[in-house]
């Protein structure tokens, strides 16, 4: 069985960069519907999909960034990375948002695109404009494929008091994680989406539980401590699972008999607050990629760099690759194309968000490098590398 997770000096373990990075590129694909490669996606072998694998692996990313400083009770320190990373998020969002409203907007209007502006929200905008453009700073108002960022802004602000809380006991943070996501499924409560009458399709008060449990694993590697010690029992379990679920979702077999049995937060399968069989499934996958030699060993191959690459500069990666989406789910309405076609794009954008990853990749390396002191005396320029932590959140 492989090693759990441990960074290296830089602070990164590449195994996780690469999940990550295949997570990412998942979701592009899947944000262009009726592509062929989709078929082909995460999502058609199992319950969870590339979404439930990110927000664990972004839990996993900032406990090992940011819980340094609780760890040290320097808490001020330590909430102003975080708030200053939400920010980041919160910003990259708000650009990504409008150049999709342009986007829809140009093929709504010049095109006659209909479908995709329906499908993705583009109608609340032009019915309720103003609502609207105050909802999209308050982040109530979010266009379909564009609800992922609001989601891990909200987790972030919660990831203060939960490392508060985790640095002390990590069982009463998942304690209290569980509390609200049942909470959430009981009661159906969510974020308001202004303008319009329903909630945020990433519930919050649900999806805070599966970061959670990342906030847990890279708490107990900063300890030095496996969060799930290995066990052939639990190995084994968590393998079936995996195996049942992909059969079950591959062979289309429906709802799982025996939950409408069980209460309402364990037979709900929905995505919206986390279904119960989504977390057991994205857990169960974790628990078996990180204990299964072999997966870990071909991660670490060089076939996997590139990937590695995608993951380790994941900000970047996602937003470019949310505006490439939307663009190509408007071109192929406005221009039918075939599947040949389809994939040719698909692939071209694969390949623009690699070249994207590799250019801020560089940006990184520049900036650890620090020149020397000039001849004249002067003082030397302000060192700007990064710390490990902050590059494992990158």
């Amino acid at each position: 069985m492989s090693q759990p997770f441990v960074p290296d000096k830089s602070g990164r373990d590449h195994r996780l960069d690469v999940v990550r990075g295949l997570a990412l590129l998942d979701i592009f694909i899947n944000h262009v519907p009726g592509n062929p490669i989709e078929r082909y996606t995460s999502r058609n072998f199992g319950f969870s999909d590339a979404a439930e694998a990110f927000v664990l692996m972004s839990g996993i990313a900032v406990a090992l960034a940011y819980s340094g400083g609780f760890f040290k009770r320097d808490h001020l320190k330590a909430v102003g990375r975080i708030l200053k990373r939400a920010r980041t998020l919160y910003l990259v969002h708000i650009a990504i948002m409008s150049l999709a409203l342009v986007i829809v907007g140009t093929g709504l209007y010049v095109f006659g695109v209909e479908t995709i502006a329906k499908n993705v929200n583009f109608t609340r905008f032009q019915t309720d404009t103003v609502e609207a453009l105050i909802g999209i700073p308050l982040l109530g108002y979010q266009l379909g494929y564009f609800n992922i960022l609001p989601l891990y802004v909200v987790l972030l602000f919660a990831a203060i008091g939960y490392l508060y809380v985790g640095v002390r006991s990590v069982w009463a943070m998942l304690a209290i994680a569980f509390g609200i996501w049942g909470f959430a499924h009981l009661t159906g409560i969510n974020f308001p989406n202004w303008p319009g009458k329903w909630g945020w399709f990433f519930n919050p008060l649900g999806w805070q539980l599966v970061f959670a449990f990342g906030l847990a694993i890279g708490l107990s590697v900063k300890t030095g401590r496996a969060f799930v010690p290995f066990s052939r029992v639990l190995y084994a379990l968590a393998l079936a699972f995996v195996i049942w679920s992909g059969f079950w979702v591959k062979m289309k077999m429906g709802a799982v008999p025996g939950l409408s049995t069980l209460p309402d937060l364990f037979a709900d399968t929905d995505k919206g607050a986390l279904a119960f069989l989504r977390l057991v499934h994205v857990l169960a996958l974790a628990y078996v990629i990180v204990h299964t030699r072999f997966i870990g060993w071909l991660l670490s191959t060089l076939v996997f760099r590139p990937i590695a690459l995608v993951g380790r500069n994941g900000l970047a990666v996602f937003a470019s690759g949310s505006v490439m989406a939307i663009f190509l789910q408007v071109l192929f309405e406005a221009w039918p194309v075939g599947d040949m076609v389809k994939v040719a794009f698909i692939t071209a954008g694969l390949a623009i968000q690699f070249l994207i990853a590799l250019y801020f990749d560089r940006r990184k390396t520049a900036a650890k490098a620090v020149p020397a002191t000039p001849a004249g005396g002067l003082a030397p320029a302000r060192n700007t590398t990064r710390q490990p932590s902050e590059v494992a959140a990158s």
